[in-house]
């Protein structure tokens, strides 16, 4: 199967066609195998498997991004996942990433990448609770993939959560108990949708998020 045809489920998400999303993500692969060599951006195991694993797993977002989404906030970027390939495909669009990640040589790699790729993207070098929310604009989307248990996520995410927000979050089998656990702290409202990539896995859409008094 090529790269087009992998990504071709969510080209109906794109803002251009999908061989100009799948040109730029080519660029991005030869990127992290680059950088791969000095910072560990992504398991060795996977690194094989970039478009699979990481591309097309990032990109399933879209489905539950809506049409009058613009700002797009993401915690714990790492190698990029899952905005950078959202960037990507939302390239030539009015949507903005703005990226949170606290490790100085991703940070470079991030920026990097945003700009040879020409990317609308914002990349933050710190951790999220050394960044006063008014810094950034109220997100309609907050993504974050890989980075910590759903209670942890939705302490670094509060702050940052403005009446409309929705949190879009790739999570694996645990995500079960993970949701018992964060109903003990925080009131939310929750969709599970199943995970294209990954047979255990699901994406949760987190709404009307706050803390339990």
């Amino acid at each position: 199967m090529s790269n087009i045809d992998l990504i071709a489920p969510y080209a109906a998400y794109f803002a251009r066609p999908a061989a100009d999303v799948a040109r730029d993500l080519e660029s991005y692969a030869n990127l992290l195998r680059k950088w791969q060599a000095v910072q560990n951006l992504v398991s060795r195991e996977t690194l094989g498997q970039v478009w699979e694993r990481h591309f097309v797993d990032s990109l399933q977002a879209l489905k539950l991004v809506r049409g009058e989404d613009r700002n797009f906030l993401d915690f714990g970027s790492g190698g990029g996942f899952p905005a950078l390939p959202m960037a990507i495909a939302c390239k030539g669009s009015d949507r903005r990433f703005v990226l949170i990640e606290p490790t100085a040589r991703k940070v470079s790699f991030l920026r990097t990448v945003s700009r040879e790729l020409g990317l609308n993207v914002e990349v933050i070098g710190r951790r999220s609770d050394q960044i006063d929310s008014r810094e950034t604009q109220v997100p309609d989307v907050i993504t974050s993939r890989a980075l910590a248990a759903l209670p942890q996520l939705c302490s670094w995410m509060a702050p940052f959560f403005g009446a409309s927000s929705r949190a879009v979050l790739h999570k694996g089998r645990e995500h079960v108990e993970e949701l018992r656990e964060t109903s003990v702290l925080w009131n939310y409202d929750v969709l599970i949708d199943k995970s294209d990539t990954d047979p255990g896995g699901v994406i949760l859409t987190l709404q009307n998020l706050s803390a339990k008094s």
